[in-house]
């Protein structure tokens, strides 16, 4: 029996957020991931949104005993989408989440990015599949034009933010400034 798995285009990718079992490197074909804007909270987050041509790298990982609870409560305002036939390597469910649209705020600068929150994404991007994941990254995800990002390095918004190495570090404020964040 194959056991439920779910796709992780963010911080799930970051193997350090969660002890989700048997993690390992997918792909999901069909889907782009975007920052989204929310009327439930103050800053922007990663979600998925279907896209015909684009392909994702991301992680897979079980859902325990088959229960979605646990991980429903931590993705709370996304819905569960299946995509087992998207995704590679295969598995006999999987599914996506993707933030629901009834949670949806125009885009706004008063929702900026938790650099964070960021930086967990990016770690688990380049611990998972190197600078070329990290590239991968920042050009498959959409919402980036004029989203500023809020520099809480030193105090840390985001609840299960990381320890980066001086490399990520330097990944993450690079590819910022090549795309013009601002930062403040």
């Amino acid at each position: 029996m194959n056991h439920p798995r779910f796709f992780g285009y963010g911080s799930l990718v970051n193997f350090d957020t969660h002890s989700y079992p048997e993690p390992k490197a997918a792909k999901l074909q069909g889907w782009r991931r975007i920052w989204r804007h929310t009327n439930i909270r103050d800053f922007a987050f990663l979600s998925v949104e279907p896209h015909e041509g684009t392909v994702l790298l991301g992680a897979t990982a079980l859902v325990p005993n088959a229960d979605f609870e646990a991980l429903d409560e931590r993705e709370f305002a996304y819905a569960r989408r299946p995509v087992a036939h998207q995704v590679t390597p295969e598995h006999d469910e999987v599914v996506v989440y993707e933030v629901e649209e009834g949670y949806f705020a125009e885009p706004s600068t008063a929702h900026p990015v938790l650099l964070s929150y960021l930086d967990v994404v990016v770690q688990g991007y380049h611990r998972l599949f190197g600078d070329d994941g990290v590239k991968h990254f920042f050009d498959t995800t959409m919402g980036w034009e004029s989203l500023p990002v809020l520099d809480d390095r030193d105090a840390p918004l985001y609840p299960r933010a990381c320890l980066l190495t001086d490399k990520e570090t330097a990944l993450v404020d690079a590819y910022l400034k090549e795309r013009g964040q601002p930062q403040g």
